[in-house]
């Protein structure tokens, strides 16, 4: 086993992530657990782009862990992640394999490498509703008024970030957090990008092929199966537009361009939070996503330690 105690495999979607993650996996006796905040949800297979088949080459099969754990229509969390990771990170542990942690939800992925401690406040949706009637400076002016301890985890850049800095400081008036004990993780972390445009060709390609693979179904068998148009909505972009062209506010072509377009857009987002994280002083060994796979595969054993 490397002596990096977790390898990290990230990137923007349709960069290829797992498909590397199963193949290191392969040559270091490992175990992938999923850094996707909707691949938790049972019965959201397409939509959620698991590709289930990708774990097995031959008749080699990679165990995966934070996968269909939950039931459609539950809700899920950075600190609900930040607990299940923990646990499965330990498990593969216990049994000397080598945790490869895989996705491209940032924030769950960053939850692990700074630990926070305020991921578990939770969200108070009146606060949120009011905050947001507010400018950025008026929300600047209002975090002022907390005591410093409570404040200096705030992150001024946006108002949603504002937000949340007071409805943490706002929790922490009246509530005190306990720190948890986390075993040491000395992570290795790999980033997947490709250009613009060769991302935008892979998204349009593979957004056509789930089209023609069910992901329509997928979404009516939800609604059909009682997980509310509202709830859907919530699970990310696929979901929201199928939603819609169900109930007949999109026509088939206006859902396809649109949630191209969409799609496209949350790749640009996902990249910009991890040039965050890099801001922040988290280390990622940037690779080629078009490359070939063992070229890839050979990159990330050549940089482990044994």
């Amino acid at each position: 086993m490397s002596e990096n105690t977790l390898i990290i495999i990230l990137g923007a979607t349709a960069s290829g992530k797992t498909k590397l993650a199963v193949q290191v996996a392969i040559e270091l006796n490992g175990e992938i657990i999923s850094a996707d905040s909707r691949q938790v949800f049972k019965k959201m297979n397409i939509g959620t782009g698991k590709d289930l088949a990708e774990y097995s080459i031959g008749d080699k099969s990679i165990p995966h862990h934070l996968i269909d754990i939950l039931e459609p229509g539950q809700r899920y969390n950075v600190d609900a992640f930040k607990n299940d990771f923990y646990n499965a990170y330990q498990s593969v542990m216990d049994r000397i394999k080598q945790p490869i942690l895989c996705g491209g939800t940032g924030m769950y992925i960053h939850s692990i490498l700074q630990n926070q401690l305020y991921t578990n406040v939770p969200v108070d949706v009146d606060l949120r509703l009011l905050l947001d009637n507010f400018s950025k400076e008026e929300l600047i002016d209002k975090l002022s008024f907390y005591p410093i301890e409570n404040t200096s985890h705030a992150d001024n850049s946006s108002k949603k970030r504002l937000i949340r800095a007071i409805e943490i400081a706002e929790y922490l008036e009246y509530n005190k957090i306990e720190e948890v004990e986390r075993p040491e993780i000395k992570p290795l972390i790999f980033g997947l990008k490709n250009e613009v445009e060769q991302t935008r060709f892979n998204i349009i390609k593979r957004l056509e092929l789930r089209l023609n693979n069910g992901l329509i179904e997928e979404v009516r068998d939800l609604l059909a199966a009682g997980v509310s148009r509202e709830m859907l909505i919530l699970y990310g972009l696929e979901y929201k537009f199928i939603v819609n062209y169900l109930t007949g506010e999109l026509s088939y072509n206006e859902l396809k361009l649109k949630l191209g377009i969409a799609i496209c857009q949350f790749a640009k987002r996902q990249n910009t939070f991890f040039r965050k994280m890099e801001k922040d002083g988290v280390l990622i060994n940037w690779l080629d996503a078009s490359s070939p796979i063992n070229q890839l595969k050979q990159q990330v054993l050549e940089k482990c330690s044994f």
